[in-house]
């Protein structure tokens, strides 16, 4: 049987058409992957459909969302022929764009995320034909550094009388992508209210939904709220929910009369939901929730059971890493105490009690004072201030010293030890006490999280009884063991043994000032020689402590020892001052010229030289110490301060710290395999002028003068 020519094309035309359309390769501009991809495998005249830009990031890079914070927000223009309509995009749930700091610089996304549109074809479109949808993307993308990204897109379609079958491919990808999008609130129950610097969002999720304070986050798509600042969020009784947001205080739209945004959600299978919500006026000296929502002073047995999983929570605080190195000095303490006479046992115990409860009043009180300023805190907040971070683990390494044998100053000094007789015994009893609820704040054990969220937000007078049974519950298991010997004598009597369990129970502190460090670290990352300055402290406080115990020990002359606590208190006053943390003081000129490097690529100083600019270039890394000492010594004068602003020098940073080929190139060019290696640029000189190793403020001053005479 014979086809005719006209037959096979015809029946090839009919095969193509029921082939889904092939979609162009994507564009990949800098860090980001782009492209246009339909929903549908065919157009049907009249009927609204949907596709979505799809931006694929490298890891690490970001784009922002509607309302950006900084940056600016994707955009997307429709070069349609005519009788087409496009809506607006549909944006996903965005997320808090950070820094390496944690400080909060956007909202945007990573990753893989598709903005979605719906595009309406004109009711006279042919069957049969194919039409070419064209878009320009334009989107901000950033990682270390932003760059602007752009292209022009087509998605070719095939139009057909019958309605449109999912797109095989993509059809289902973008089914699943659509879960991303915030939803109708539909079983939630919405209402906000405002004063002149807060807005307050209640809301109650549907029955059977179960979420946590910290499942929520609320972005403003029109800039309303401020994006960087906290967000509180307290839970009432009955599941209602209350936070806290801070209007931008930069926002000229003063008189706002709506809420609008999206609130995102941890959990479950809804990412966010929509808010389009009236502003109401906050009633004077009250809280601003729903109108008719419940009193949060708890009724008595809620009351009651909240009490008990702050026991509960405090009791398993014991169990927890932060707590544990504290506690292991106690357990020394009972093995110590085995023997002595069970009312000094006691009164260690209650003791030790006391110095827990009177720790909790003050941290409670101290919370509630700052709440009422309007300071926004939480559970643990002492930690965020680097200074008490350094304060601790200062305390901690003197312990693990002590510990490790380096000097002694009496186990009564930490509230253990055989000899608990005198008024030190006492009050060493009471200082670890206080040791333990100072590390025993970043912890949230379990059954603590219910009781802190009641305890931040009831009256004073109950807020101060549920962390007075946080701290009964810490400190329960101490005030057991020694209001009953019964139970003391279970344990090791005092022997050889106990040596060598001192000096083990030193690592657990080592492991906690370890810690503390890498808090530290993360809090003084703006500053490239905080983190050194802490560990020289850190350094000194050790030699103080080898100071005290090698010639301020009891033992020895009265010469011998006034000379050793001499040095003693020096030595520690200097590891003092040279670790405790500050910020970071911007260098800068008289004439208002700030110390700003950028990174050093070949490209970046092609740019800056086709600007014609001067450029210093500075081959550097952490591990050098001739880097380092040069750049202390060169960029902490005024006078070269003022001349590269007079000069308009730009300043480019290459960082050898860690592997980089680049950077291994560019020496090379220039016959080197180490660093340091700066060089300065200018325009009309072809190379640039190479400075020696060791540097001065004169000898860049010299060399900047000599470039720039030449132009």
């Amino acid at each position: 049987m014979k086809f005719s020519s006209s037959a096979g094309a015809a029946l090839a035309v009919v095969l193509l058409s029921s082939l889904p359309p092939l979609a162009a390769a994507p564009a990949r501009v800098k860090a980001v992957e782009v492209e246009l991809v339909p929903a549908v495998a065919s157009i049907q005249p009249g009927r609204p459909f949907d596709l979505a830009l799809r931006m694929k990031h490298d890891p690490h890079w970001h784009s922002y969302w509607i309302f950006a914070g900084t940056g600016y927000a994707t955009k997307l223009t429709w070069k349609l022929p005519a009788g087409w309509q496009a809506g607006a995009i549909q944006w996903p749930v965005p997320h808090m764009v950070k820094t390496t700091l944690g400080a909060i610089t956007g909202n945007g996304y990573e990753g893989e995320v598709f903005l979605f549109a719906t595009l309406t074809p004109p009711a006279g479109l042919a069957p049969g034909t194919e039409v070419a949808l064209k878009a320009q993307a334009e989107w901000l993308m950033c990682e270390e550094v932003c760059v602007p990204g752009d292209v022009e897109m087509t998605l070719n379609l095939p139009v057909a009388a019958e309605p449109p079958a999912s797109h095989p491919v993509w059809g289902p990808i973008l089914a699943a992508a659509r879960r991303d999008l915030p939803q109708d609130p539909a079983g939630w129950s919405l209402s906000a209210t405002r004063t002149e610097k807060n807005a307050v969002l209640a809301f109650q999720p549907p029955a059977g939904r179960t979420y946590s304070p910290d499942d929520f986050r609320f972005f403003s798509d029109d800039g309303f709220i401020s994006f960087d600042e906290p967000q509180p969020v307290r839970m009432e009784k009955d599941g209602v929910f209350a936070a806290t947001l801070t209007i931008d205080p930069a926002n000229p739209k003063k008189d706002i009369t709506r809420l609008t945004g999206v609130l995102a959600l941890k959990g479950g299978d809804v990412r966010g939901i929509r808010v389009d919500l009236p502003l109401a006026a906050a009633a004077q000296g009250g809280p601003s929730t729903f109108d008719s929502r419940p009193s949060t002073t708890p009724a008595t047995g809620g009351l009651a059971g909240t009490l008990v999983f702050a026991f509960l929570g405090g009791l398993i605080l014991n169990l927890m890493p932060c707590v544990f190195p504290v506690l292991g000095i106690k357990i020394l303490g009972f093995v110590n105490q085995a023997g002595a006479e069970r009312r000094k046992v006691v009164l260690h115990g209650l003791t030790f009690t006391a110095g827990v409860l009177v720790s909790f009043w003050l941290l409670a009180g101290l919370y509630l004072v700052l709440r009422a300023g309007g300071r926004q805190v939480g559970w643990g907040f002492q930690l965020q201030e680097p200074g008490v971070v350094f304060a601790l683990a200062v305390v901690m390494l003197g312990f693990a010293l002590n510990l490790s044998g380096l000097f002694e100053v009496g186990l009564s000094a930490t509230g253990v030890g055989a000899g608990l007789q005198s008024k030190s015994g006492y009050a060493g009893s009471f200082f670890t006490g206080v040791l333990a609820t100072v590390v025993a704040t970043p912890c949230s054990a379990p059954f603590l999280v219910t009781a802190l969220s009641a305890a931040l937000t009831l009256p004073p007078a109950a807020s101060i009884a549920m962390f007075t049974c946080i701290g009964v519950g810490l400190s329960a298991p101490y005030l057991v063991l020694s209001s009953f010997p019964a139970f003391v004598r279970f344990l090791p009597r005092p022997g050889a043994w106990m040596e060598s369990f001192k000096q083990f129970m030193a690592f657990p502190l080592y492991l906690t000032v370890g810690w503390l460090v890498w808090v530290l670290a993360g809090q003084t990352r703006d500053n490239d020689y905080a983190l050194l300055y802490v560990l020289a402290g850190l350094t000194l406080v050790a030699l103080a402590a080898w100071f005290y115990g090698r010639y301020a020990q009891a033992h020895g002359k009265p010469a011998r020892q006034l000379f050793g606590r001499v040095l003693t208190v020096l030595v520690l006053a200097a590891g003092l001052s040279v670790g405790w943390p500050r910020p970071p003081v911007p260098l800068q000129s008289k004439s208002g010229f700030n110390l700003v490097w950028q990174k050093w690529s070949p490209e970046a100083v092609a740019r800056l030289r086709a600007e014609g600019r001067v450029v210093y270039v500075d081959f550097t890394a952490r591990w050098c110490f001739t880097c380092q000492t040069n750049k202390a010594a060169v960029f902490s004068s005024a006078a070269l301060l003022d001349a590269l602003a007079a000069k308009n020098v730009a300043l480019l940073k290459a960082d050898w710290t860690s592997h980089d080929a680049e950077i291994t190139k560019g020496l090379a060019e220039f016959g080197r395999d180490a660093v340091p290696l700066n060089l300065i640029y200018a325009p009309g000189r072809d190379q640039p002028v190479v400075l020696r190793t060791l540097l001065t403020p004169d000898t860049v001053l010299s060399a900047l003068t000599e470039v720039t005479a030449t132009r």
